[in-house]
């Protein structure tokens, strides 16, 4: 199922974002699944990060994108795991290029409750 998540929001992103990450990998734990991408920042990214407004924005721009592509996430989770999504919390480095992303599930992911 990790490596399944993994793809699926690969796929998604390519989709939707416009470029995939290097590498993404997920984890799953209890009712989490923690979704670790490395490299989604392009090079004029990391130019604009180099000043404190650049960063800021860049965030912002960047989560706000995320929360945008919310259903389709909650698509994704629902298909791969059977569970609804409680919440989702992502963060971005703008210095090493790594995004985070954090499934809150309705349900540890290995319970067996079918969710619909």
């Amino acid at each position: 199922m990790e490596m399944e998540l993994s793809a699926r929001i690969t796929q998604w992103e390519k989709e939707y974002l416009g470029r995939g990450s290097l590498t993404c990998k997920a984890d799953l734990l209890r009712d989490l699944a923690i979704v670790t991408l490395q490299g989604v920042l392009t090079p004029a990214e990391y130019d604009l990060a180099t000043k404190s407004a650049g960063r800021e924005q860049l965030k912002k721009y960047r989560n706000n994108l995320v929360e945008s592509g919310r259903p389709q996430l909650e698509a994704i989770v629902r298909e791969v795991l059977g569970r609804r999504l409680i919440s989702l919390h992502t963060d971005i480095s703008t210095k090493t290029g790594e995004r985070l992303i954090v499934f809150r599930l309705d349900a540890a992911w290995d319970s067996g409750i079918d969710k619909p």
